[in-house]
């Protein structure tokens, strides 16, 4: 059997064909351009393609897929992927350990969404960056004023209609700032490429709001109260196909909202969650959580259940709130049903959370 490894980078990578029978390794290194990686598959003539999840791996996989090829892709983060106690760590090395742990099925394939997932995946992803880009923006705007001795309103009323008004009146082109006032050019600058970044922000709004409307599980997920529509896209783009989870809890470990477990003999210490997984998911996921204890009768009754009337158990269950959340919604995707308006939990078989 041959077995063609491939260890991705930005610009070129290192392929490793490897013959189980003789237990050889033949290496290349090769551009990243897909008629190379075409070229590469027809010339190797392998029976497993096995390459490690990266930036590239999701066109390098579509190509694998349309041409017939089987795809093991691989998550470096595995425990049987550390690297330990080696003197020498290399493409080469990395190649070669990807074509010895598929032989020996030490890989647990990593499910890669299809291009148009991918590509919603993205924009929902791209929403998020142009918000932080703003919110960089307003920090910015408020430390110029601070260091002149000049105040602005609080939170959201600074960047109203008015409050930009008022903003601009202090505005001169830099080229025409005295050396006094350069100040007043810089925030100039900074306004000019706020309105830049929400006009974006609103075309990459009004993109999502279209595909929302055609995109059934997306309405499915708003029927819960207390979601919008930002965070069911989040949720729909990176459960994607809710039938790969066979359960809650590989739904709750792959947004990494389970403890840490340590457990040697009589000791089995239960930690804070592990944050695997999807930082926008789990973000998203407390976000709303916190929204649903005003609007979803289900979730006050969880919460309350959970925090047990003590304060300081209150970060504790609204994370627990946030994973039950989850659950549910996974559920609703993959029964493909509407949130029972009175809250009672949905019939699923396979669930243990």
């Amino acid at each position: 059997m041959k077995i063609l490894a491939i260890d991705l980078g930005k610009f070129k990578s290192v392929a490793c064909l490897f013959d189980t029978a003789t237990n050889q390794a033949t290496y290349e290194t090769i551009p990243m351009f897909q008629s190379v990686i075409e070229n590469l598959l027809h010339q190797s003539q392998a029976e497993q393609v096995v390459i490690e999840t990266c930036t590239n791996s999701g066109w390098v996989d579509d190509i694998c897929q349309t041409q017939g090829y089987g795809v093991l892709v691989a998550n470096p983060n595995q425990e049987a992927w550390q690297w330990r106690n080696v003197k020498r760590k290399t493409d080469k090395d990395d190649a070669l350990k990807l074509a010895k742990l598929a032989v020996l099925d030490q890989i647990h394939p990593v499910h890669v969404p299809s291009a148009s997932t991918r590509q919603y995946r993205r924009l929902v992803k791209y929403r998020k960056t142009l918000v932080w880009r703003m919110n960089q923006i307003h920090n910015s705007i408020r430390a110029l004023l601070m260091a002149q001795g000049m105040t602005m309103p609080s939170r959201a009323k600074a960047w109203t209609i008015e409050g930009i008004k008022a903003l601009r009146q202090h505005c001169n082109p830099i080229a025409e700032c005295s050396i006094d006032e350069l100040w007043k050019g810089e925030l100039d600058l900074e306004l000019t490429l706020l309105d830049h970044l929400e006009d974006q922000h609103d075309q990459v709004e009004k993109q999502l709001n279209q595909l929302a409307k055609h995109e059934e599980q997306v309405q499915r997920l708003m029927t819960i109260p207390g979601v919008g529509r930002r965070t069911a896209e989040v949720i729909f783009t990176a459960l994607d196909k809710p039938e790969r989870f066979a359960n809650a809890r590989q739904v709750s470990a792959y947004a990494g909202l389970v403890p840490d477990q340590r457990q040697s003999g009589q000791t089995n210490k239960l930690g804070s969650i592990t944050r695997r997984g999807s930082r926008l998911l789990r973000g998203a996921l407390v976000e709303v959580s916190w929204m649903l204890l005003r609007f979803n009768p289900w979730a006050q009754k969880t919460y309350e259940r959970i925090c047990g009337g003590q304060k300081t158990r209150k970060k504790t269950a609204i994370v627990a709130l946030a994973r039950k959340l989850l659950v549910r919604c996974w559920a609703m995707l993959r029964d493909k049903q509407a949130w029972n308006p009175d809250g009672s939990p949905i019939p699923v078989s396979t669930t243990n959370g």
